[in-house]
């Protein structure tokens, strides 16, 4: 049996989509993850409850106690066999679960008019914050405004002209401001291919009963994607590669190190929140000149951004990590998992400075670098995205891209290793939510009142509120 089919079977823990047999059980990546952590001599958990908080998608990571012990009701251990060693009694069930499940999929997609892989607005992240030009609480003093969208990037979604889009987000290839005309000095309308354009890269014309038509990207159009988004992630870094380079032994003293240890939990914590933040708005601006990005409707914008935007963030902190010492740059100057023990947190530091340098492993280009984080929030898997199809079709032409200059550059074996850090990435944010609950516990206030409100929409929807607690 494949994997894929097994896939039909949501998460046995939480319902999430599976990625597999984990441990014994059908699981998704997150409680995959969850149920190593929990393993670890040091880790006990305890429900503040009655010990039946229920475990589903949205409230998985509320209660780490009755998360666990779903699990092992469930049947997962260490000493699990996987699928594949499992008995024939056990392989027949299986395979006879995923044949129902399947069954269910196409009776309800035949039932469908038309069929949503996933409720649509009941779920799906409304706030529009993450799409609005940053708040003065979001504006960097002293950096530079961020440069306008390169106009000579070529478009690489063929839209309807009539198609509607979120309110003030013009941008479909090349960059339109609002209320602004849509002819260019050609005479050609901005929001779609010109004619020469359409010729040399082999689009297809708009086609009305097939509104997003898809095409063979040519060679030009590939370059062209990638130079765009070379551009617009090097416009978009915090720090250039140059100026870090120059700072790379410019190391805290033991007198500072103290003091960064001697904050209170809720100060440090406030204290890494802001600079979070800080990381994440530039990661916002990055996203909004992908390519075909603003085209998308604006709730799977803002879905987009608020599942995927941290990993981009632990993704370019490889840009800002030291190898030599292990240190990453923060305030100014490159720190070791010492400087952030106040956090409480330290096995979450470890493994972002362990992830940290297993990409600077890689020796990736500020190319690659850039078809990655792009990767890495262009994902289809995100929950609630109402236009998957448009989502997909602008994946698959970033995969290509990706593919095609590894192939050019004789570095073929890179895609596999970057495709496996997506898990990763996704365990290092399901365990910052984790350690951001366990803080929410003893420092409600502080979460809901005092942390950046960008940085509340992000991390905190999911957190009880202050007046449940």
């Amino acid at each position: 049996m494949m994997r894929a089919q097994i896939e039909v079977i949501p998460c046995k823990i939480c319902g999430d989509k599976s990625s597999g047999v984990h441990y014994g059980v059908i699981t998704c990546e997150g409680c995959k993850g969850f149920f190593r952590r929990s393993q670890l001599p040091s880790v006990s958990y305890s429900c503040s409850r009655q010990s039946n908080c229920p475990i589903d998608r949205a409230s998985r990571n509320r209660c780490q106690s009755c998360r666990l012990q779903k699990c092992v009701t469930q049947g997962m251990s260490r000493d699990a066999v996987k699928f594949g060693r499992m008995s024939k009694r056990q392989r027949e069930s299986l395979r006879a679960e995923v044949e129902r499940h399947q069954q269910q999929q196409q009776h309800l997609q035949a039932e469908a008019q038309p069929a949503m892989p996933y409720p649509s607005k009941a779920c799906c992240f409304r706030t529009p914050h993450l799409l609005q030009a940053p708040a003065p609480a979001y504006s960097f003093p002293g950096e530079p405004e961020l440069p306008p969208c390169p106009t000579d990037v070529l478009p690489y979604l063929v839209c309807s002209p009539g198609e509607s889009q979120a309110p003030g987000l013009a941008y479909q290839g090349s960059c339109v401001s609002p209320g602004s005309g849509h002819s260019d000095e050609r005479g050609f309308d901005s929001r779609q291919p010109s004619p020469d354009q359409t010729i040399g890269m082999g689009i297809r014309s708009y086609d009305p009963e097939d509104p997003y038509c898809p095409y063979r990207p040519s060679l030009l159009h590939i370059e062209e994607l990638c130079d765009s988004i070379v551009r617009s992630h090097r416009d978009t870094s915090q720090f250039r590669l140059e100026e870090l380079q120059a700072l790379r032994w410019k190391l805290f003293s033991r007198e500072e190190i103290h003091a960064y240890q001697s904050k209170s939990v809720d100060e440090m914590w406030q204290h890494c929140a802001v600079r979070l933040t800080e990381a994440v708005q530039y990661v916002v601006e990055f996203a909004k000149r992908i390519p075909g990005f603003r085209g998308l409707g604006q709730n799977d914008q803002i879905t987009l951004l608020k599942t995927g935007s941290m990993e981009v963030v632990l993704v370019r902190m490889s840009r800002c990590f030291n190898t030599e010492n292990s240190t990453v740059f923060f305030d100014g100057k490159f720190a070791s998992t010492e400087l952030f023990k106040s956090l409480g947190c330290g096995d979450l530091m470890v493994a972002v400075f362990d992830f940290a340098h297993s990409m600077c492993a890689l020796r990736l280009t500020e190319l690659q670098m850039a078809l990655f984080s792009s990767l890495v929030l262009i994902n289809t898997d995100r929950p609630c995205l109402e236009d998957r199809g448009r989502v997909h079709r602008m994946r698959r032409h970033l995969e290509g891209s990706l593919s095609h200059m590894l192939r050019r550059d004789n570095q073929e074996s890179l895609e596999h290793k970057l495709y496996q850090k997506v898990s990763v990435l996704q365990s290092l944010c399901s365990l910052h939510v984790e350690k951001l609950h366990w803080f929410s516990q003893r420092y409600p206030f502080t979460v809901h009142s005092v942390f950046p409100p960008l940085y509340k929409e992000l991390f905190t929807s999911d957190l009880p509120s202050v007046d449940s607690l």
